[in-house]
């Protein structure tokens, strides 16, 4: 394997949620196109006020969230926190946990490790009612 791998989280790695989530999310997942050994990384962009319909969790990943444009809202067990440009978050495996974009939406960046050798995600529908 090279010692890097480069790419365009936008245009070069699939968006995952088209077609299987509501129309104002965007969800393009790197770790494979990147080949993450021990970490991975997606690009997400949520549209205004958009939710996605269910929170989650992990068992053994933890994550950072990097709000790169707009603003949203988090949910993070029973505290709501805002987020705005260049604000960073991190969540522990087991904090549940969903966002919201804000008024004029968000892009941002999510950092998770360490990559577990099956999806360690815990999806909760329903969790957040907005």
């Amino acid at each position: 394997m090279s010692a890097y791998t480069k790419l365009n989280l936008k245009s070069e790695v699939p968006d995952m949620a088209e077609g299987r989530m509501p129309p104002g999310i965007e969800a393009h997942f790197a770790k494979e196109a990147l080949q993450c050994e021990k970490s991975g990384v997606t690009y997400y962009k949520l549209g205004p006020d958009f939710h996605p319909p269910f929170g989650h969790r992990h068992s053994e990943q933890e994550e950072v969230y990097v709000i790169i444009s707009g603003s949203a809202v988090i949910k993070v067990e029973d505290d709501v926190i805002e987020l705005n440009t260049l604000d960073a978050i991190r969540l522990a495996p087991e904090a549940t946990r969903a966002l919201k974009g804000g008024p004029e939406g968000c892009e941002l960046i999510a950092f998770g490790a360490p990559k577990p050798a099956d999806q360690d995600a815990e999806m909760l529908p329903g969790w957040w009612q907005v």
